[in-house]
């Protein structure tokens, strides 16, 4: 009876062992089963804009590569579910003919997409852009965060979708909006012919009014990448741009911005100004010299393209972006366009943005970008992104004190290549009076934004005068005429512009 009592004792510890062991797989299964929905958890709001405050703070920038592939995709699933995907070699942003190496790295991207998110390519789960290497995709899961981000060729991912970031709000930066006229002060205007045309007080401060003896922009097209230009101011419309000394010119509007909550849609909501900031800026570029009574612009006889490629000054949405990227290689690809100008921007790059600015550098174009403007900079974020860009010029506005300070919403920093004075000292309300966003209205305007248009108008009459000079001869040009040449002050650049010295 011993030997039965034995075995069975010995069965009955190794089943008590084999339960123990099962139980300890059990409980560890269990333990990661639950880390893993730890980590699927999506990070709030408030948890991203926390992590982008801290590196804004620490480095004055932030970067979606800098973040790891659980915040990367919250922001992700937080914004729409759009991830934007650089593809391509380290600096290849764009390719105007798609070699065999790009189109396989692209359908390898593809292919991870579609096997991590069960389904396959179509308009509603996967938009394209042209010419640079970009795409968006639809995305649900971590997954296809973490394949991705191990991928070759992968250059970039970016949440484009995702417009929540919290510090960016009224109280800090403005949207640039504003269709109401204005009363405006007769001592912030000069008259000129024909029978009362009106010049800014501040073209006086860069001897632009001198300029015209010179040069008008004759010539010369300008493209303007902002809200559009609105289809109620007739001056800035076919129907009046020619008129008085202005002449032999044209105007063209396009739009590239989506005005709807879907981030797959392809219904473009025109080109008209439905904002007010794009009419102000196309107004102190290009509005015609003739006997209205009215604003005159810089370059008056300068052809103009503008595009409505955002809602409002702020590239916080994927359509504004997405709206911009096209802007940019459309402007790009016109031979007769020779400077873009851009009062729009971000706090931090936007990588489709970026690539397109490069595209169009790569194509001639003479890019200015606002350094930046806010209502209220005390603690300040500086230059702004795309004026941080080497392939950008940076503008900002100073004050006609004689301190050389900035406007007081304007940014400054070591990115800034000119300035305009654009702002009276200790005294707001003294900004450049422009075309209002109705027929016989007029308004001012301020900030970085009209330093900006400013400028580009400046380059445009520099250009007219020597039409077969590259971006960088005219480039040189303006920086020979500003304040600080051969210098480059570190909040300033070269300083203030004189137009006369520009064009003699």
């Amino acid at each position: 009876m011993k030997k039965p009592l034995l075995k069975l004792s010995i069965l009955l510890v190794a089943f008590t062992f084999f339960n123990a062991c099962q139980n300890e797989d059990y409980l560890k299964e269990q333990q990661e089963n639950t880390v893993v929905e730890e980590q699927q958890e999506l990070l709030t709001v408030s948890e991203i804009n926390a992590l982008i405050d801290e590196s804004l703070t620490a480095t004055g920038t932030f970067d979606w590569k800098d973040v790891d592939a659980h915040t990367l995709w919250s922001a992700v699933v937080r914004g729409n579910n759009v991830l934007t995907i650089g593809y391509g070699q380290e600096g290849e942003s764009f390719a105007e003919i798609k070699t065999d190496r790009l189109k396989s790295t692209l359908a390898n991207i593809i292919q991870i997409v579609e096997a991590n998110e069960g389904y396959s390519k179509s308009k509603e789960t996967l938009v394209e852009h042209d010419i640079i290497n970009v795409i968006d995709v639809k995305v649900e899961n971590l997954e296809t965060i973490k394949d991705l981000l191990a991928s070759e060729g992968v250059r970039y991912l970016e949440p484009n979708g995702y417009n929540q970031y919290e510090t960016i709000n009224t109280s800090r930066s403005s949207s640039g909006c504003d269709k109401d006229g204005a009363s405006i002060n007769a001592a912030h205007y000069s008259t000129i012919s024909p029978n009362n045309a009106q010049v800014s007080w501040h073209f006086d401060q860069h001897n632009i009014q001198q300029a015209w003896n010179y040069s008008t922009g004759s010539g010369i097209t300008i493209g303007l990448i902002d809200t559009g230009v609105s289809a109620s101011q007739p001056l800035l419309n076919s129907s009046g741009i020619n008129d008085g000394y202005s002449n032999g010119r044209f105007v063209q509007k396009y739009g590239t911005f989506i005005d709807s909550n879907w981030w797959w849609s392809s219904n473009y909501d025109g080109p008209h100004d439905k904002c007010g900031h794009g009419t102000a800026m196309a107004s102190t570029m290009a509005a015609p010299r003739n006997d209205n009574g009215m604003p005159v612009g810089v370059a008056y006889n300068a052809n103009l393209v503008a595009y409505r490629a955002t809602e409002d000054v702020l590239l916080n949405d994927y359509h504004e972006r997405k709206g911009v990227s096209a802007a940019l290689t459309q402007l790009g690809n016109r031979n007769d366009v020779k400077i873009i100008s851009m009062s729009i921007g971000y706090l931090w790059s936007i990588g489709n943005i970026k690539d397109a600015v490069k595209y169009a550098n790569s194509k001639g174009k003479l890019i200015f970008a606002a350094g930046g403007t806010s209502t209220s900079f005390t603690n300040g974020y500086g230059v702004i992104f795309p004026a941080t860009m080497s392939e950008t010029v940076a503008v900002t506005g100073v004050d006609d004190g004689p301190n050389y300070d900035r406007c007081e919403v304007c940014h400054s920093g070591s990115k800034i290549d000119f300035t305009i004075i654009m702002e009276g000292n200790n005294n707001t309300s003294k900004a450049p009076p422009v075309l209002g966003f109705y027929n016989g209205d007029r308004r001012y305007t301020g900030g970085s934004s009209v330093a900006t248009a400013t400028t580009a108008g400046i380059a445009a009459l520099v250009w007219a005068k020597h039409q077969t000079w590259s971006k960088t001869q005219v480039l040189n040009k303006l920086k020979q005429s500003a304040e600080f040449y051969p210098n480059k002050n570190s909040s300033f650049g070269y300083g203030n512009i004189d137009a006369l010295q520009a064009v003699q």
